[in-house]
């Protein structure tokens, strides 16, 4: 069996404080949180509760914050913070999947979103993710933005976007 190259950075600690960009993905970019009229966003039932479950992350976790998201037809740009207080405990040996991390933050999100899905007048009847999820550390006030420029903007260019599908 071929093991999974890691999209993450090698050596990195996702557990230190920092801010993140991440893109989490539909399973086969598909469209389940609603469509793009007119370069805005109609979210259905599930694009809400993704949505609804994205802005609860901080609330469930004092060490995240959030900066700019938007969630599109078949996937969600967002802005994380992640900042340890000096009293607040680290994660312990796995920098990548560990409790404070941000692999840990996505995947919570990602396995809540699921199971809340299933309460759905029309729930989905396969997986909703991608397995894994796109990241990007933002390392300067220039980087930070240009993203949020792309997050605001990215509805308005749906069409000329790489998930774009029909």
């Amino acid at each position: 069996m071929r093991a999974r190259r890691s999209m993450r950075l090698p050596n990195y600690d996702y557990t230190q404080n920092g801010v993140y960009f991440v893109t989490i993905c539909t399973y086969r970019f598909a469209s389940l949180f609603g469509r793009i009229v007119d370069g805005y966003v109609q979210l259905n039932g599930l694009g809400r509760l993704v949505e609804e479950e994205w802005q609860r992350t901080a609330e469930v976790r004092p060490s995240v914050e959030l900066d700019l998201f938007v969630v599109m037809p078949n996937h969600l740009h967002g802005l994380i913070w992640i900042s340890h207080s000096p009293k607040e405990p680290m994660s312990g040996k796995n920098t990548t999947l560990g409790a404070n991390s941000l692999g840990s933050i996505i995947a919570q999100y990602k396995s809540v979103v699921t199971k809340r899905s299933r309460n759905l007048a029309d729930p989905v009847h396969w997986p909703i993710w991608k397995r894994n999820y796109y990241d990007h550390i933002v390392r300067n006030e220039g980087s930070l933005e240009r993203i949020r420029r792309y997050i605001l903007e990215n509805p308005a260019r749906w069409r000329e976007d790489r998930f774009f599908c029909d």
